[in-house]
């Protein structure tokens, strides 16, 4: 089984920030979430930056439609396809 990546997609880098910290106690995240600053194609303004939260899941053991949830609960997403 090949390892699995997750990547959620928040609107702003506080949004990103308190996912990665909740990942732990909601889903067992044990290893540090990732955060990326992801400028918009195009967009010069950095407040029109979104933020990613990249998580590794080596067992694939992550729900991926809880993450989509979870995720939109600070209105971000999960990406699809990673």
């Amino acid at each position: 089984m090949s390892d699995v990546r997750h990547v959620l997609v928040l609107p702003d880098r506080d949004a990103a920030e308190e996912v990665a910290e909740s990942l732990g106690d909601r889903f067992g995240v044990r290893e540090e979430p990732q955060l990326v600053r992801d400028a918009l194609a195009g967009e010069d303004d950095a407040e029109d930056a979104q933020w990613l939260v990249v998580v590794e899941d080596p067992a694939g053991r992550l729900d991926a439609t809880a993450l989509d949830e979870f995720a939109a609960e600070y209105e971000g997403w999960r990406e699809s396809g990673h």
